[in-house]
């Protein structure tokens, strides 16, 4: 078989230059005369809400899209979906799709649970006798009890999701598309359905979703898309593009500038020379360290002892109440755990231009045995709007040994009794 045949047939959406636009109008009857065109002059204005967006999801990928509100992420889907029309451009799928986009789309308020069940089913396309063979397992994952017989118009968000999802992962998907409904569950359900796209994945499904939930995306997604003000930013690694969508989110990314290394003397010699860093500069981290129990320079840390996490600051212009923060995050970019001084309430200070301040900060290792990244930053807020003063992600290197590693990120120093019961 050719392979550019072999490709095309393993591409499950491929989005070409698409392009969405809105007219908006600042009255009714602006619109109405527009429609009937009884008005000789346009009075509404346009918005560009996907600018030239293009895709290639392959079969078997898990994808995630992120973005700011805005950005485009919702259009995108509802194009691929057939529930919007693009203005321009073109949208291929390969595959039958269920998708779970709004709360409350394709459902009937006044209908039950079960009547809701064979009506989206029938929409999707099965008969009574093959909804009939899926509804245990939909009533299942969905869990509700007795209240599937009772309308959903007297759902809680929660169990309207549960119900959706049940559905939509159980009519034979060959491409699931999910938009932030995830967010309104529980965490245990939302575990549940976790588990079902890894599921998914390993049957060789496609699943496209949209979360602000950045560990989410981290976790389960091979690729990740940013959107921004409906022009795609970038794909890549989940990690590459979540530090690029963290900068966005301060405004502060910018394309062209690449991160300069000030190759300061007296940085750590496990220091990574291709770290992210950024921010507007009026303070600057000059010097960042592992520090270990005897106060040496050290990225190897016995789990059970004490480190210190250290950089120095040095202000280049007057701030009212800078915030002195680290994170560790686990190789696959996870964010373990972080503190900064505001948590901590341990500098709530000014600091004038020319100052040099060492932040220091002390913590007992617990975690399991591995590597791990350390990113330093110095925020803060001016007229209420938060500011990257400057940052350095995973700036460090830290390798924990460990002679026992339990479940998890880290270790709950369980103390464990067993004792005999009496007879």
């Amino acid at each position: 078989m050719d392979n550019e045949v072999r490709e095309q047939q393993n591409i499950a959406i491929e989005v070409e230059n698409v392009c969405k636009r809105y007219k908006l109008y600042a009255r009714g009857r602006d619109r109405l005369k527009d429609a009937l065109g009884l008005s000789r002059w346009s009075h509404y204005t346009e918005h560009l809400a996907l600018d030239n967006v293009s895709m290639t999801i392959r079969q078997g990928e898990t994808v995630g899209i992120i973005g700011t509100n805005g950005s485009g992420k919702s259009t995108i889907l509802k194009i691929i979906t057939g529930v919007l029309t693009q203005t321009s451009g073109d949208v291929r799928v390969n595959g039958r799709i269920s998708a779970l986009l709004e709360l409350g789309a394709g459902f009937n308020m006044e209908y039950n649970g079960i009547e809701n069940i064979y009506l989206n089913g029938t929409m999707n396309g099965f008969s009574k006798k093959e909804i009939d063979a899926k509804l245990d397992a939909i009533l299942e994952f969905a869990d509700i009890g007795e209240y599937i017989y009772q309308p959903v118009k007297t759902y809680s968000s929660g169990m309207f999701m549960r119900v959706a999802f049940a559905v939509a992962i159980n009519i034979e998907p060959e491409i699931l598309i999910v938009d932030e409904a995830l967010s309104v569950g529980d965490v245990f359900f939302q575990a549940k359905c976790y588990r079902k796209f890894e599921e998914f994945k390993q049957a060789g499904k496609t699943v496209l979703f949209v979360s602000h939930d950045l560990s989410s995306i981290n976790k389960y997604c091979d690729r990740v898309i940013i959107l921004n003000r409906g022009k795609k930013l970038g794909e890549g690694s989940p990690k590459e593009m979540i530090d690029i969508y963290k900068q966005v989110l301060v405004g502060q990314y910018d394309p062209e500038k690449k991160a300069e290394q000030s190759g300061e003397p007296g940085r750590a010699d496990f220091m990574n020379p291709n770290m992210l860093e950024y921010g507007s500069d009026k303070a600057h981290i000059t010097h960042c360290d592992i520090l270990d129990e005897s106060g040496a320079s050290n990225a190897v840390i016995m789990k059970g002892s004490t480190c210190t996490f250290v950089m120095d600051v040095e202000f280049r212009e007057n701030i009212e109440s800078p915030i002195f923060a680290f994170t560790i995050k686990n190789k696959y970019g996870v964010e373990i755990t972080g503190t900064n001084t505001m948590f901590e309430k341990a500098f709530l200070e000014a600091a004038a231009k020319g100052d040099r301040k060492r932040i220091s900060f002390r913590q007992e290792i617990h975690l399991q045995g591995g590597d791990y990244l350390i990113s330093f930053g110095v925020t803060g807020f001016e007229r209420e709007d938060f500011t990257v003063y400057h940052r350095l992600y995973d700036a460090l290197n830290l390798h924990v040994v460990s002679s026992k590693d339990t479940v998890g990120y880290y270790d709950l120093e369980s103390v464990v009794t067993v004792e005999d019961l009496k007879q």
